[in-house]
């Protein structure tokens, strides 16, 4: 049984290689590449002949079925690098001759066999095929050879396992569930967001609807930024690449960013030297001419601000806050709806403080954090965090800062009482962090907001203090961002709720629907009643019958329904149907209902109308 994080990766790897063989007895002539296990499952990368379809996955299912049966053992193999590589060439397997050329040459050669299927493989895996009892085959996508979109692309055949069909079932269910709450889906049939091709991919355009969701979101976020004493800012979207390059996101980051620009002299130049692009952009990478680059992060902006004057510890701690739009180059592969993007906007702000402030503003970062996941009902969360390597060379500065900056985050991420773990080589190469990975209402994890501090960015832009002693000193640098992107958090929120959104933050709170046109007048006034109040109403005074009228109001989410007819128009009532209760609720002063409705906003809770009145 597979009772550890391991020995489920063990199992899962184990039934990717029994996948590969499948693939190869019943498509003999498809090349293959890798088959890692995953947290939520596995996969296998092929280049079939024909090219798989879903309709293919039940013969492989089936194929699996007859290998597990057949007991295979799983055995390994110390080779030289020599008979591995004459074995994938009379196999004719080109990629896994191309794994093999990139194992360094003191690394051994280990190859795994189950039946007539031999891998280039370390493991580790299952003693036997027949130990892997729950597995599904789930589908297929395409992928390109080593995540390069200029490389031909494979197909990827997804699948999971677990030790018991109970479990498998349970997760069956949970990606069914996940299907229904897709943010992509859902977006489209409550009109929030919209990606266009011809705008170009991964960058957003809201919709008002879902410019509504975001607003709220950074209202909230306002009202604990204005608590907390930060000062707002805005930074251009583009830079000059200078600025990057000593902020050190140009180049580490280099691949992960847009191509720089040329200024417009600069381009002019060029061109009458007849540089081609590919000269061009190499000459500003190498620093040969200046250029400008799209922002892809907040805090060379932010540093410039605090450089702009002279700084007392009188000033300190400085909290600059921005919801700035960054850009990001993404495989177009590798995009998803809210969730990878190009362009998105950060809930950024750095913090500039002395040693003595830094418990301080930390455990004030935290709590934004925790008030964020708190309203909204996301208590269950863990934290990661990252730390450097001290065996590798991407990261900058001294020693001692980084020992202090990672136990301080420790420190504090201990006062937090969630679940804490610690990741080598997860650090900025900057500073180490502080992650946070929330788990939704079905179980998934999403790694949203983060908490860095650093050392080093103060000491690259020379940045410093006048202290007590009337000289100067170096600050130190907060970056948080406890939302992550407004983005991929609106898409969580989306799934999270399956757009069942509190009512504070629905796009539309509260529809009035009107039994007849008689009473269009009553409705009215109640409309402009509950919009005078900065409620988001609407009202369906439609000549449909009252099921109808509601069967709209529940496909398009909406979270109160205030129906009126003769007697609640009569009596100065509404009679008040909620979402979440799935029924009528009785009838409730007008007055009343419309306070709850307010209180329910204002408050930022869960809608509960069932008391209303009583």
């Amino acid at each position: 049984m597979a009772n550890s994080e391991s020995e489920l990766g063990a199992l899962r790897h184990s039934a990717a290689h029994v996948l590969a063989a499948a693939v190869l007895r019943l498509f003999p002539g498809a090349k293959l590449d890798i088959g890692p296990a995953t947290p939520q499952g596995f996969y296998y990368d092929v280049d079939p002949a024909t090219p798989l379809t879903a309709e293919d996955l039940p013969r492989l299912e089936e194929e699996m079925q007859k290998i597990i049966a057949e007991d295979q053992v799983f055995e390994r193999q110390v080779v030289s690098r020599e008979k591995a590589a004459r074995l994938f060439r009379e196999k004719e397997q080109p990629y896994k001759l191309e794994r093999l050329a990139e194992i360094p040459s003191d690394e051994t050669i280990t190859l795994y066999r189950n039946g007539e299927f031999v891998d280039l493989c370390r493991g580790g895996h299952v003693g036997r095929s027949s130990e892997i009892r729950a597995f599904k085959l789930l589908s297929i996508a395409g992928a390109y050879y080593r995540g390069d979109e200029k490389n031909r692309q494979l197909q990827r055949i997804y699948g999971t396992a677990f030790a018991s069909q109970q479990e498998l079932e349970a997760h069956l269910f949970r990606l069914e569930e996940a299907k229904k709450r897709d943010h992509r889906r859902i977006g489209r049939e409550m009109q929030l967001f919209l990606i266009d091709e011809d705008f170009g991919q991964g960058l957003v355009l809201w919709l008002p609807r879902g410019a509504i969701i975001r607003h709220e979101l950074q209202n909230f976020l306002l009202e604990e930024l204005e608590r907390q004493g930060y000062e707002q800012v805005f930074t251009p979207h583009i830079a000059r690449l200078e600025l990057f390059r000593t902020s050190g996101h140009f180049p580490y980051y280099k691949e992960s960013q847009y191509p720089p620009l040329p200024d417009r002299d600069v381009l002019e130049k060029l061109s009458r030297n007849h540089l081609s692009c590919e000269e061009m952009v190499r000459g500003l990478e190498k620093g040969d001419f200046d250029g400008f680059l799209l922002k892809p992060m907040s805090c060379p902006g932010h540093i410039q601000i605090y450089r702009s004057q002279t700084r007392s510890y009188r000033e300190l701690p400085l909290r600059l806050a921005e919801f700035g739009t960054v850009y990001r180059w993404e495989q177009s592969g590798e995009l998803s709806g809210l969730t990878r993007l190009r362009g998105f906007t950060l809930d950024d702000a750095h913090i500039f403080c002395t040693e003595g402030q830094l418990e301080e503003e930390i455990d004030r970062c935290l709590q934004i954090v925790q008030k964020v996941f708190t309203t909204l009902r996301m208590a269950d969360f863990r934290v990661r965090i990252g730390l450097r390597n001290p065996d590798s060379a991407k990261y900058v500065g001294e020693a001692e800062n980084w020992d202090s900056a990672e136990a301080i985050l420790q420190k504090a991420a201990e006062r937090l009482g969630v679940p804490v773990s610690l990741e080598a080589g997860e650090a900025a190469f900057y500073g180490p962090k502080i992650d946070f990975v929330i788990r939704d209402v079905i179980g998934r994890e999403w790694q949203l907001g983060t908490i860095q501090l650093d050392y080093n960015l103060p000491q690259r832009f020379r940045l410093s203090y006048t202290g007590h002693d009337n000289q100067p000193h170096r600050p130190i640098m907060i970056h948080r961002a406890p939302l992550g992107s407004f983005e991929r958090f609106c898409g969580l929120l989306i799934e999270h709720f399956g757009g069942d959104f509190p009512t504070w933050l629905a796009p539309e709170q509260v529809r009035i629907l009107s039994l007849s046109d008689s009473l269009l007048s009553e409705a009215t006034r109640l409309l402009s009643l509950m919009k005078a109040k900065k409620i988001r109403a609407s009202l369906d005074g439609h000549s449909e019958p009252l099921g109808a009228k509601i069967r709209r109001a529940e496909l398009e989410r909406v979270p109160h329904l205030f129906i009126l007819g003769p007697k609640e128009a009569e009596a100065a009532t509404v009679s008040i149907r909620s979402r979440i209760h799935k029924g009528l609720e009785g009838r409730h002063p007008q007055e009343e209902a419309v306070a709850k409705i307010l209180e329910l906003i204002q408050n930022r809770t869960l809608p509960d109308l069932r008391t209303a009145g009583r």
